[in-house]
């Protein structure tokens, strides 16, 4: 079986640096080698909670898509994920691309919607995977992300995983750790 690009978005708001460094522990020791974008801290959307820490993982994974999701589920349960509450999001991991995939599968809508609604999605993954393509828009995650009109506030956040920057400093430097600042 070949292997498929995989995009996923990872949350956090409580313990977060901690809480998404223990999933890409948890997605290394799973899939091997991981991409990440930088981590980026937004303000809360649709609920009243702290700020969330976010950030776009790539992957290549042989598992058909109920199975990653199963295994994601797995990952968010392990870290203290409990499915009834949304305000305490220890762990929230979304498979936000499966290749090209299109439609519903396996009970999930690839692509995921909040790619283009979200800017705590869009922005990492533009500067994770800028010339992929959005299976539906036919654009790149670049040329979205310059076209997106957006209310939501974030802004880079400087973090590291295993002792490497995930936030370029160039990146901080340029935003000036302002925020929040809309996009």
């Amino acid at each position: 079986m070949s292997l498929t690009q995989v995009y996923l978005g990872l949350g956090s708001n409580i313990e977060r640096e901690a809480h998404l460094c223990a999933a890409l522990d948890s997605l290394k020791k799973l899939f091997g080698e991981l991409s990440c974008s930088p981590v980026f801290e937004s303000e809360p959307v649709g609920i009243c909670s702290d700020c969330f820490l976010n950030m776009v993982v790539g992957l290549k994974t042989n598992l058909p898509i109920a199975d990653l999701v199963s295994c994601l589920k797995n990952i968010e349960l392990c870290h203290g994920r409990d499915s009834k509450s949304r305000v305490s999001l220890p762990l929230d991991i979304d498979l936000l691309l499966y290749g090209q995939e299109v439609g519903c599968c396996e009970g999930v809508r690839l692509p995921r919607g909040e790619i283009l609604h979200n800017a705590f999605v869009l922005w990492p993954l533009a500067l994770l995977a800028p010339q992929d393509v959005h299976p539906e828009r036919q654009q790149c995650f670049a040329k979205l992300w310059q076209q997106m009109q957006s209310q939501q506030s974030l802004w880079p956040y400087a973090m590291s995983w295993n002792d490497q920057p995930l936030t370029p400093p160039q990146l901080l430097v340029q935003s000036g750790l302002t925020k929040p600042t809309a996009v």
